[in-house]
């Protein structure tokens, strides 16, 4: 195992001493938190994440509809994906959110399901 050497601010320092042992997770989720957002083709996901994170009513999940420029994206690589446009950043940009969409529609469905059950 390597060994790091970092200068960090004192404040930061106090509140790390707690999680020693965990500091390789810390720095492993914090590098992926870090690439996830400078990730520019995937924007508006955090977003959703954080949504369906809040535990909506099925009524807000129903009407869950994409941000405005992650409409535009999405809209973008479709289009290119139609002409076969794509190039291999993006085919894989619109994979993923090919699996989004699939993960909302079971929000959705799931959502539908739990208000016909409460109404007669």
């Amino acid at each position: 195992m390597s060994q790091i050497t970092l200068n960090l601010p004192d404040d930061l320092v106090v509140r790390l001493r707690c999680f020693e042992a965990q500091l390789p997770q810390i720095f492993e989720l914090g590098l992926r938190e870090l690439n996830a957002s400078s990730q520019k083709g995937l924007t508006g996901v955090a977003d959703l994440l954080e949504f369906l994170a809040s535990l909506p009513s099925p009524e807000e999940i129903l009407a869950l509809r994409p941000s405005e420029p992650l409409q535009h994206q999405i809209n973008s690589l479709l289009e290119k994906n139609r002409t076969g446009e794509l190039i291999t950043e993006e085919k894989q940009q619109w994979e993923q959110y090919e699996y989004l969409e699939h993960l909302v529609r079971l929000a959705k469905a799931k959502a539908y399901l739990k208000l016909k059950q409460v109404q007669p």
